[in-house]
């Protein structure tokens, strides 16, 4: 159980949003994260192996216009061995000067091994800021792309980016 556990230190969540006009995604914040109780496996029974994750998280941001914010979120996984695939996540930031909500519309993950022991998963993906309010406002309806990374026990880093491929679209309008 605690493998599995470790197999599955993820978090979607995202915020904040591009500029349009950029040609390449540019790091918008990065979080660090903790896990927030257990997360849940649930076996989907047609093989080892084969298993549902639900994961909560909390956040700090520590980089860029995330500095200072709050971010909370959910995500739900499946997960074959070591890949998996998203199939939800939404979170909540939340600062002084704004609010805003995130909803995760697309991400892959895989196992991360140190020593032959899984320590956690590296996870990319895309969402998109589906509210926004204060200085978040701006960023309302925006895409981005995440990237986690296991920071330790339980913890992870979320990076948050632009999404240079909707960015480029949106500039050619």
């Amino acid at each position: 159980m605690r493998k599995r556990f470790l197999l599955t230190v993820v978090g979607p969540a995202l915020a904040l949003i591009s500029t349009f006009g950029m040609a390449r995604a540019e790091t918008i914040g990065r979080y660090d994260c903790n896990i927030v109780g257990a997360a849940s496996q649930d076996p989907i029974g047609d093989h080892d192996g084969h298993r549902i994750t639900g994961t909560q998280y909390a956040c700090v941001g520590v980089e860029g216009l995330l500095k200072g914010a709050l971010y909370t979120g959910s995500s739900t996984s499946e997960w074959d061995g070591p890949k998996g695939r998203y199939l939800n996540g939404i979170g909540m930031l939340r600062s002084p000067d704004g609010i805003g909500v995130t909803m995760v519309t697309e991400g892959v993950g895989s196992v991360v091994m140190k020593d032959g022991k899984p320590v956690g998963s590296e996870s990319t993906g895309k969402a998109i800021y589906q509210f926004a309010t204060g200085v978040f406002a701006p960023l309302s309806g925006k895409a981005v792309k995440w990237a986690v990374r296991p920071a330790g026990f339980n913890r992870f880093s979320l990076e948050v980016m632009t999404d240079d491929e909707l960015t480029t679209a949106a500039a050619k309008q």
